[in-house]
């Protein structure tokens, strides 16, 4: 129904609604593994696959690239070691040099008659050091990079997809695709086995 602006004394059109997407239904794991490769090829980028169990190989039917959390976890190693290192560095040789300033300075203690800096004594700093930090950046690169934590998406307004964590299999097709078109990817989803479609909004 049109909203009369009374002031203006004119008619204001309904906003149209917003889409987040297309979903649809699969009667089998091999219908929507086969489907994820039919989307693969017809050239999706923003979909997804929901299921209640690990599907395997569904990441190449998928066409999906390797994880970055293996980059983000080296780099939190790395930075930890480095850390670890020249921490203990600084406070066992390093702020003894001269010219340096006298901040965080530590202590000459001489271990097992090494020089006040020998890597042996530094190894297991550095090494809890590497696994604290490559852990957090593990975690917040994963996090990270699924967009977590999210408290809300538009599919969880759909009581069909709510099944998914039971016995429900589902392809969704975001609007922002490049691809997507309602009337043509709906078409698609029902050519390559789909059932239950529905229009979701944001």
């Amino acid at each position: 129904m049109a909203v009369i602006d009374t002031h203006n004394a004119r008619e204001i059109a309904p906003e149209e609604p917003s889409y987040y997407g297309i979903m649809a239904e699969f009667d089998d794991i091999p219908a929507i593994f086969e489907a994820a490769q039919k989307c693969r090829d017809h050239g999706f980028t923003k979909w997804d696959v929901y299921a209640p169990v690990p599907i395997h190989g569904i990441d190449e039917a998928m066409g999906m690239k390797g994880s970055k959390v293996a980059f983000c976890m080296g780099a939190g190693a790395l930075t930890g070691l480095t850390i670890a290192f020249l921490m203990q560095w600084w406070f066992s040789a390093g702020s003894k040099l001269p010219g340096l300033l006298d901040v965080f300075s530590g202590y000459e203690i001489i271990t097992h008659g090494k020089p006040f800096f020998a890597w042996e004594q530094a190894v297991p700093i550095m090494f809890e050091l590497t696994v604290l930090l490559s852990a957090f950046a593990t975690i917040g690169g994963m996090l990270a990079l699924n967009g977590l934590p999210r408290w809300y998406h538009p599919l969880f307004k759909k009581d069909r997809f709510l099944r998914v964590s039971d016995d429900r299999l589902v392809i969704a097709i975001e609007a922002k695709d490049p691809k997507f078109d309602q009337s043509e990817t709906k078409a698609f989803l029902e050519s390559v086995g789909g059932n239950h479609i529905e229009l979701v909004e944001e």
